[in-house]
């Protein structure tokens, strides 16, 4: 984790192909047993992130916004309190995501981490830009951290007993102060969405770029209880969800 970056190294080529991404996961839902993939993606104009990895939990067998219209979306999004104002377009990028894998737009990587390591080794990597990092067991994200320079992660999960050795990685995603306590007497730092009103809590931040705008890898305190010390982090509620709070 957080190894020194391997210099010289242009990951996004190999041979003649431009890589886009990397399946580095296909497994079992915890929730539902359903199939599931987890995809890399090398390239993002997202502004609030930056140019971090995007990954991306999705179902294998059926769209994302399938799985979204007839309920499937547990499958990868788990128990997900704020599903109804969820701010992930998943006809956008996901379904984009998810056609190309059907395709066979990325390489396999499940079996060289060599390679992968070489790929993420410098770089940023946020753990499910679309679904909930914890529906993937904990080793095969190390895996893909591994080299990184750091990264960023939130589950709503943390309830769950399968779920635990995500803390070390992610943060518990809350959203009252009752789950807040409940977070952390489990050993879990939080991120929490507030109203504008609300106070920060004892050992608790206030979001970057809430206050001024810093983007996430250039930030990374959503690292999960690697740092069990380390502040918790709270979000004033923005854009679909502020209407819904």
């Amino acid at each position: 984790m957080r190894t020194p970056a391997l210099g010289g190294i242009s990951p996004r080529i190999t041979g003649k192909q431009t890589m886009n991404g990397f399946i580095f996961y296909r497994g079992k839902s915890p929730i539902d047993n359903a199939p599931l993939i987890g995809i890399a993606t090398l390239e993002s104009d997202n502004r609030k992130t930056g140019n971090l990895i995007q990954t991306w939990i999705l179902r294998e067998d059926i769209s994302p916004t399938m799985a979204r219209s007839i309920g499937e979306d547990r499958s990868f999004c788990g128990d997900c309190s704020v599903r109804d104002a969820c701010y992930v377009n998943w006809g956008q990028a996901p379904s984009s995501i998810w056609h190309a894998y059907h395709r066979g737009g990325y390489v396999d990587l499940r079996r060289k981490p060599s390679m992968m390591r070489r790929i993420v080794s410098g770089r940023v990597v946020r753990m499910g830009a679309a679904g909930d990092p914890a529906m993937i067991p904990l080793q095969h994200w190390l895996r893909v951290l591994e080299g990184a320079d750091g990264w960023t992660g939130y589950s709503h999960q943390w309830k769950h007993p399968w779920a635990q050795p995500m803390r070390e990685l992610t943060m518990a995603s809350v959203e009252s102060l009752e789950d807040q306590d409940l977070a952390r007497s489990m050993g879990w730092r939080t991120y929490r969405i507030r109203r504008q009103d609300e106070p920060l809590e004892f050992n608790e931040i206030a979001c970057p770029s809430d206050t001024t705008g810093r983007k996430c890898i250039d930030c990374v305190a959503c690292d999960g209880a690697l740092k069990p010390s380390a502040a918790s982090v709270a979000i004033v509620v923005h854009g679909s969800r502020a209407s819904k709070w």
